[in-house]
């Protein structure tokens, strides 16, 4: 048997190595890093709600309670402040790191952002002047029919056809802010028409700039808007106060306000602006139409409890109607009904498990349905009663000096 050929391997052996032997991964890399602590939504949303509802009742103490009635020149600072601010954090912040991406020229600042800034400046400026004139539970439930003005105002700058459908949709919050304008004890002309010319404004802007975000050249948030769009309207209103309201304002009105309490309420207004930023993205286009719903709707409250602001139960009939039509028009049925079936569902969980409760709670809103209906839709049958004269008649008869 012929002798095995031999095979051997061209791989040399290694040397032993000396020292220690460095590990070819990092152990710290490869462990499981836990997960940062991340901010609820809820917590912004609140932070929403809480800023928006100060700042319209700021805006009302100022200029109502305190008699500081000039709504021009508070706009004017408040868009001042807004124009110093913005400036600052383009300087030291990333925050509006956005506006680089935005190609501004000047022919699109003067085309487009200027008109804008026009009807942003007109809407500010009503907005403010019906402070001096509703109730903020009023001005709250004709504010219900912004959709409405932004429906109507796309058909006649012709960026949407006409729909008769929209316009059968949006026709419940017209018919409700109606009823609860005929319900309002404290109506004042001129303020209802200041807040439909200032919902007008707001609507055509809110169209313009709906217009150019539509080009991806000019998407910007919120803040970088502002950036943008305070300058110009600070400019506007400024003149508009220099030739309206600066020759009446004196100093001593300025003092009995505050100074601190100015830039309280110019950090509220520039807060709110910042917080609609860090909300967008944290929650759904659902969450944000409830959430508006329920601020109104605290605002109302709020304005009962600050002002005594009466409230009848013809207004709150049509308040209800006005908010139940917002919703459909903003969400449409499909949704409604998902949202529906799921509360269905999660309200006969409820009740298979703590039924006493749910029949305490069924009693109670039955009863507060009847307390509002009887109380505030109910004619008053005695107006003109007075027991004390009942009472001294009484004296009378038996001889009794009262």
């Amino acid at each position: 048997m012929a002798d095995e050929k031999s095979r051997t391997s061209g791989e040399v052996p290694r040397p032993e190595q000396k020292g220690p032997i460095l590990p070819t991964t990092n152990p710290e890399a490869d462990k499981p890093q836990p997960p940062k602590p991340a901010i609820h939504p809820a917590f912004y949303v609140a932070v929403w709600i809480s800023l928006s509802s100060s700042v319209i009742l700021f805006n009302k103490w100022i200029l109502d309670t305190l008699e500081f009635r000039y709504p021009v020149i508070l706009t004017t600072y408040h868009l001042s402040f807004a124009t110093v601010a913005t400036q600052l954090m383009a300087r030291y912040t990333t925050l509006l790191d956005g506006r680089k991406s935005v190609k501004m020229t000047g022919r699109v600042y003067l085309r487009a952002i200027v008109p804008i800034g026009i009807f942003f400046s007109l809407s500010l400026i009503c907005g403010n002047l019906t402070y001096l004139y509703l109730s903020v539970a009023f001005i709250q439930m004709i504010k219900a029919t912004t959709p409405v003005a932004v429906l109507l105002s796309s058909w006649a700058m012709g960026l949407a056809p006409p729909n008769l459908k929209q316009l059968a949709n949006v026709s419940a919050i017209v018919v409700g802010v109606m009823i609860a304008s005929f319900g309002e004890i404290k109506f004042v002309w001129i303020g209802f028409l200041y807040q439909l010319g200032g919902l007008m404004f707001e609507a055509i802007r809110l169209n313009l700039v709906q217009a150019l975000l539509s080009s991806a050249e000019y998407k910007m948030d919120p803040l970088v808007s502002l950036y943008y769009f305070a300058p110009i309207c600070a400019a506007m209103n400024g003149v508009v106060a220099l030739a309206w309201e600066v020759p009446k304002v004196s100093m001593a009105e300025v003092y009995h306000v505050g100074l601190f309490t100015f830039f309280l309420n110019g950090l509220c207004a520039f807060m709110l602006n910042v917080s609609v930023v860090f909300l967008i993205g944290k929650t759904s286009a659902v969450i944000m139409t409830l959430c508006g719903v329920l601020k109104d709707v605290m605002l109302v409250v709020a304005s009962m409890l600050i002002w005594g602001t009466p409230v009848s139960g013809l207004q709150a009939f049509g308040y209800t109607i006005a908010l139940g039509g917002m919703i459909y028009y903003k969400l449409g049925m499909d949704a409604l009904k998902g949202y529906a079936g799921e509360a269905s569902r999660q309200w006969a969980e409820f009740g298979a498990a703590r039924p006493a409760l749910r029949k305490v709670v069924v009693i109670a809103a039955a009863l507060l349905f009847i307390f509002v209906l009887f109380g505030g839709l109910a004619p008053t049958y005695a107006p003109d009663y007075d027991p004390a004269q009942y009472l001294s008649g009484a004296a009378e008869k038996f001889g009794v000096s009262s």
